[in-house]
């Protein structure tokens, strides 16, 4: 029997599982996006904000940063009333307050993505996790780049955060060991 880490439950988590988290994102404006989705899920569950991924998608532009940065409060006015996302106002204002951060940062390192994954040495960090829930829900890494982001005005970017956001993007492979369908092809960069 083929296996899959134990969280992919449903069809819509299996198929992020399968063609998405952990695999290496070094695209900005994929990163920011996996950043807003990974603040937009404090407090609530991974299912929810998959299922308000276009949503999100839609509301914020597909994620254009230096739209986004634009955004005024007339138009997070209109998206407490939106909802396709998360209406909580102070999730959204984030995003726009991330945004002009990812700027700052951009400016600052060249991109969102060298200053990211400097934080591993540019290179995923491997586990062997026997079962997923082994997994730490922070490390020092994740409270090392949660205060960078909070020092370039980020919100919602606690260490928790941080962490979920590492796995997702591939600068951490925590597919569990027996995960036939992505540690293997992670590890080698598939």
């Amino acid at each position: 029997m083929t296996h899959r880490c134990s969280w992919a439950t449903s069809e819509a988590l299996a198929h992020y599982h399968d063609t998405e988290w952990g695999k290496a994102s070094h695209d900005d404006q994929h990163l920011f996006e996996m950043l807003t989705l990974e603040g937009a899920q404090a407090g609530l569950s991974w299912s929810t904000i998959l299922n308000k991924r276009e949503g999100y998608r839609r509301a914020f532009a597909n994620f254009d940063i230096a739209v986004v940065a634009r955004f005024t409060p007339q138009q997070v006015d209109a998206l407490t009333l939106d909802a396709s996302i998360v209406r909580h106002r102070g999730k959204i204002a984030s995003v726009i307050t991330n945004a002009q951060a990812v700027q700052r940062i951009q400016a600052e390192h060249g991109s969102l993505a060298h200053f990211i994954w400097s934080f591993v040495g540019h290179e995923a960090l491997v586990n062997n996790w026997a079962t997923y829930q082994n997994a730490p829900t922070s490390t020092e890494i994740s409270d090392a780049l949660s205060r960078a982001l909070k020092g370039y005005g980020c919100k919602f970017v606690g260490t928790t955060i941080c962490y979920a956001f590492m796995q997702a993007i591939g600068m951490v492979n925590d597919h569990q060991s027996d995960c036939a369908f992505r540690h293997s092809s992670i590890e080698s960069g598939r």
